[in-house]
């Protein structure tokens, strides 16, 4: 099922425009993002094809099954809460029964740890950001040779020195395990005994062991780093993930600003603390956002990464006091959130069967 088929059947109950022109955050560049909730028909919903959630392909168009909004309002989702209190101006379309739902009921302490959580996400996903932007890996890939090391003299040097030194070729080399030596192998050179070498290939994931005659004399130690490839081959997938995969515009306002963090990422971290403290305060959700030119500053790399992270330090303390102080429930009311569920969309499907 397609957000067009939704809309064709009649099944959307609410849409809205959600995301920075919701929060009063928009600028010229920002794209419109629409969230919204749907009905299945009864025959689907009671069926085997239960679809809880359908989105474009960018996901920038995202709509949830009344069901499983319901659900997510349940555990105090940050996006959910926010679906249900979008300001009006930006609501496209809300179904009167829609009204029903109170959000007081709703609101719990539990949204300290859903908000805090899901900022501390956001602080996580700059920081992986700033660590990418400063160390950017060569598209050319190590290969376990450079992971490798021989013992020499009275210490150790890399595999690729050691063989600079011996001038000698990889491929006339051989490995044989060295017993209770974890990692450790036996090395040795011969340019005419067909060794397999230390590596077969240079795409090779380990090293590659030899039959070595006995009386073949062992020229050096080697060990193999195989936790740091590994570690190495996880990093440099991520990497390129990363690149194939980023916001090209908002990679160019990070490189722009020059802090080397993703400073959107870092806009909503404050953004979502804020909204944080003022349901422990007001026990209300407020979307959009009062100090726009505040977090605007943040997006636009005003700030160091460091200083942004003791702002959020304190905002966290805030958050900690008003939740304390706060009289919330401590979990949402679900008989509540069960019982609305019921009667919406027991409502929904009589109003189907009412107007054919």
């Amino acid at each position: 099922m397609t957000i067009e088929d939704l809309r064709n059947k009649g099944l959307i109950i609410l849409e809205c425009i959600s995301g920075s022109k919701a929060y009063g955050l928009d600028t010229p560049t920002s794209d419109t993002d629409l969230k919204g909730v749907f009905v299945l028909p009864k025959n689907e919903y009671y069926g085997l094809n239960y679809i809880e959630q359908v989105n474009n392909e960018t996901n920038d168009e995202v709509f949830y099954e009344l069901g499983r909004f319901m659900e997510l309002l349940s555990y105090n989702n940050p996006n959910i809460l926010e679906l249900l209190n979008t300001p009006e101006n930006a609501v496209i379309y809300k179904h009167p029964f829609l009204e029903e739902i109170e959000s007081e009921k709703i609101l719990s302490k539990l949204c300290k740890d859903t908000f805090g959580k899901f900022a501390y996400s956001q602080v996580k996903k700059a920081k992986g950001l700033k660590k990418k932007i400063v160390n950017p890996m060569s598209k050319e890939r190590n290969s376990v040779l450079s992971y490798c090391f021989v013992n020499y003299e009275q210490g150790a040097i890399p595999l690729l020195k050691f063989l600079e030194i011996k001038q000698w070729k990889q491929e006339n080399c051989g490995l044989v395990n060295i017993p209770h030596m974890k990692d450790i192998y036996g090395l040795f050179h011969n340019e005419t005994a067909n060794f397999n070498g230390i590596i077969r290939s240079e795409d090779a994931n380990d090293v590659c062991l030899s039959s070595i005659p006995k009386e073949t004399e062992q020229e050096a130690l080697l060990y193999f780093n195989r936790d740091g490839y590994s570690t190495y081959c996880k990093e440099y997938r991520e990497y390129w993930q990363w690149v194939e995969k980023r916001n090209e515009e908002r990679y160019e306002n990070t490189q722009n600003h020059g802090k080397n963090y993703d400073a959107k990422n870092m806009m909503h971290v404050f953004r979502l603390l804020e909204m944080a403290c003022e349901i422990g305060r007001e026990k209300k959700i407020n979307v959009k956002r009062p100090n726009r030119e505040f977090l605007l500053e943040i997006k636009s790399g005003r700030y160091e990464y460091e200083e942004l992270l003791k702002m959020a330090e304190k905002l966290q303390l805030e958050m900690d006091e008003a939740f304390e102080n706060s009289n919330l429930p401590d979990t949402p009311n679900r008989e509540y959130i069960n019982e609305l569920a019921y009667k919406l969309r027991d409502k929904f499907y009589n109003e189907k069967t009412t107007n054919g």
